[in-house]
């Protein structure tokens, strides 16, 4: 067991460089299909940060409508529940349609790039719909 130590030592030394982070490639001028998944994934978890943060404010304008209509009468409120159901049901539409967008390439290298496209995609078109929402829950 002794003896393995020295080597064990000697292969975790030469193979900590190789398990490096790598560098963030340049997303303007990525070519290589490792550089394009990268750069597919970093736009679309920009865009669900977009998302994520919409939705919060959206999150406070149903309260604040739910508040309004439930003192009118609190058969009228659910405006929030009614949020939360639609966007249980959007995640399982973008997951679903986005699965099949990979199938273009299922198994490629390219598939997750065409996945993360359409999560992109996908998302930038809620967050627009979550903001029409919220503007004509203020007016």
């Amino acid at each position: 067991m002794r003896a393995a130590a020295p080597a064990l030592s000697l292969l975790l030394c030469c193979t900590a460089p190789a398990n490096a982070q790598q560098p963030e490639p340049d997303c303007r001028k990525a070519v290589s299909q490792m550089d394009l998944n990268i750069c597919a994934d970093q736009d679309y978890r920009a865009a669900d940060a977009e998302l994520n943060k919409t939705y919060r404010l959206v999150v406070a304008a149903m309260q604040a409508t739910d508040k309004e209509l439930g003192d009118i009468d609190a058969a009228y409120a659910g405006a929030l529940e009614a949020l939360k159901k639609a966007q249980r049901a959007w995640i399982g539409y973008r997951d679903g349609q986005c699965e099949l967008a990979g199938f273009e390439a299922r198994g490629g290298s390219m598939e997750p790039m065409l996945v993360s496209g359409c999560l992109a995609e996908l998302t930038r078109k809620r967050t627009a719909e979550l903001k029409e929402l919220m503007e004509s829950a203020e007016n």
